[in-house]
């Protein structure tokens, strides 16, 4: 995949480090989740430089929509996509993740949730994303964030671990 940049601190846009991304997807593909990836629909929010969504995309996903309100994060999502040559298999909303609406499409199977760090944005987009039908049944959600979460009632709690000051939450939507 080509590199995706280092984000934009002035517009508070950290993507998520190469090390961890690589750890990410190496235990989404270690059988645990039954090959999320391959196929799938992908929902990035809070997407910044769409690094995690264009992961997703070169390691098999079918779709990836990315969804963030910044314009400093729409001008990077747009040039990774194109580097990456993925304008056909992906969409990019400029939204608040917390007021997304009703989806008009098919709901997607995996969601990366990378919220601004501490500030308790992840359980207001996630619970939108819920409500909008945004989320497929059984859908895995990736959370990243540097604080303890606060568990939504429709999710179930599979996975957590920690690098450094982050913390990678992976969830399952059982109960949409």
């Amino acid at each position: 995949m080509a590199s995706v940049g280092k984000g934009d601190a002035g517009a508070h846009l950290r993507p998520t480090t190469d090390r961890i991304r690589e750890s990410l997807f190496n235990v989404l593909a270690g059988g645990a989740y039954d090959d999320p990836i391959t196929g799938s629909r992908v929902l990035d929010l809070f997407a910044g430089t769409g690094a995690l969504g264009l992961e997703a995309l070169s390691r098999g996903a079918a779709h990836v929509s990315f969804v963030d309100d910044g314009r400093k994060a729409q001008s990077l999502i747009r040039q990774n996509v194109g580097i990456c040559r993925a304008e056909a298999e992906t969409r990019i909303f400029r939204n608040d993740v917390r007021r997304l609406g009703i989806n008009k499409d098919q709901p997607f199977d995996l969601i990366f949730l990378d919220p601004p760090y501490g500030k308790g944005l992840g359980e207001k987009a996630i619970g939108a994303a819920m409500d909008g039908g945004w989320v497929a049944k059984n859908a895995l959600i990736v959370w990243e964030d540097s604080a303890e979460i606060e568990l939504p009632e429709r999710l179930d709690l599979l996975d957590q671990r920690k690098y450094g000051d982050t913390r990678i939450s992976i969830l399952r939507a059982a109960r949409v």
